[in-house]
């Protein structure tokens, strides 16, 4: 795989042109991802690793994509440690045992890699689906984002009850942070065994949390993480809602690739990081609703500002969103291809 595209720009070196993927690439947006959810649930989906795999390999086989990135969740780390977790269509994930006293931190476990086997045996047979064409990206949630759901019992738009525990009880958000954080390095251990290329590790929620916060509450568990991979040859992503804030701090940890939100400059961020850090976005997923004309535009756009700039990868600045048409997702995946 060093000679991919996606792991040459993630390791700072030259491309002909910048790799693509996104961000929930296999997903709602798809006619086909909807044939297999309506026959199962999403978590049968994500334990079961054929379905896992079909589920993975759509991108690749429709959009022709240059990285593949493993069907899963966020949140199947904290449903190891003890979470009840349940997905519903239209509310989404919720734990119906939220974690918010002494004993509910206490009564989760960190010795969970066996439950989470079914994840590498889904690398496996992604894997030998993907038979070298292009790498596969591993995951995890960062610590602060799965202790957000944990916390929450499910999503929140103010993150109350969360930044309570950070504000009021420290010590117990620290205690259920280092947990997680064990048992993330721990699981992209196991990942980066069972075969992925790369991981990218997502704080879905950073943007929730103050600067300070930030640095105490999750900077330092995704540095803990960082140190503690089997990195040698396997880029790890640093991605988070916030990053055109955070982004600097985010390169301490010493990510190969730092992901950003579409409310910066790209070039000019990357200018601000240190050498050898590559970046990856930073696209407005919101321009995929637009016109055909509008799509290619911006992506030039971009593409123009960052030429000449090793070490980029195209993305969005977050996912895909479920109703945006397929046909613009496509389009503009032909549009990067072309751009020389």
């Amino acid at each position: 795989m060093k000679d991919s595209l996606f792991i040459k720009a993630a390791f700072s070196q030259k491309t002909e042109r910048p790799p693509v993927w996104m961000m929930r690439q296999a997903g709602r947006f798809m006619p086909q991802y909807w044939e297999i959810k309506n026959k199962y649930s999403f978590l049968e989906m994500c334990k079961t690793p054929e379905i896992a795999a079909d589920v993975t390999m759509l991108p690749v086989d429709l959009l022709d994509i240059d990285a593949a990135i493993l069907f899963s969740d966020i949140l199947v780390t904290g449903e190891a440690m003890g979470g009840d977790l349940s997905f519903t269509q239209g509310v989404g994930p919720k734990f119906a045992n939220p974690v918010r006293t002494q004993g509910d931190v206490d009564n989760l476990s960190v010795d969970v890699l066996d439950r989470l086997q079914y994840v590498a045996d889904a690398i496996k047979v992604i894997q030998q689906r993907l038979n070298g064409r292009i790498p596969l990206i591993g995951f995890a949630g960062a610590p602060f984002t799965v202790m957000s759901y944990l916390v929450e019992g499910g999503s929140s738009r103010d993150f109350k009850l969360t930044k309570l525990m950070l504000h009021n009880q420290p010590a117990l958000a620290h205690q259920l942070l280092e947990k997680i954080a064990h048992v993330t390095a721990e699981y992209l251990n196991l990942q980066i065994e069972a075969g992925v290329n790369a991981v990218q590790i997502f704080d879905s929620w950073a943007q929730a949390l103050a600067w300070d916060d930030y640095k105490e509450f999750s900077h330092n568990y995704i540095s803990q993480i960082t140190s503690k991979l089997n990195r040698k040859d396997i880029p790890v992503i640093s991605f988070c809602k916030g990053s055109s804030v955070f982004a600097p701090l985010m390169a301490e940890a010493k990510p190969d690739v730092v992901s950003i939100d579409w409310n910066v400059d790209l070039l000019d961020m990357k200018r601000r990081l240190p050498q050898g850090i590559a970046v990856q976005g930073n696209l407005d997923p919101h321009i995929l609703y637009a016109d055909k004309p509008v799509i290619k535009e911006r992506i030039h756009r971009l593409f123009d500002r960052m030429k000449g700039e090793d070490g980029y990868i195209f993305n969005l600045g977050h996912g895909i969103m479920p109703d945006i048409p397929f046909d613009n997702v496509k389009y503009a995946v032909e549009v990067i291809k072309e751009y020389r």
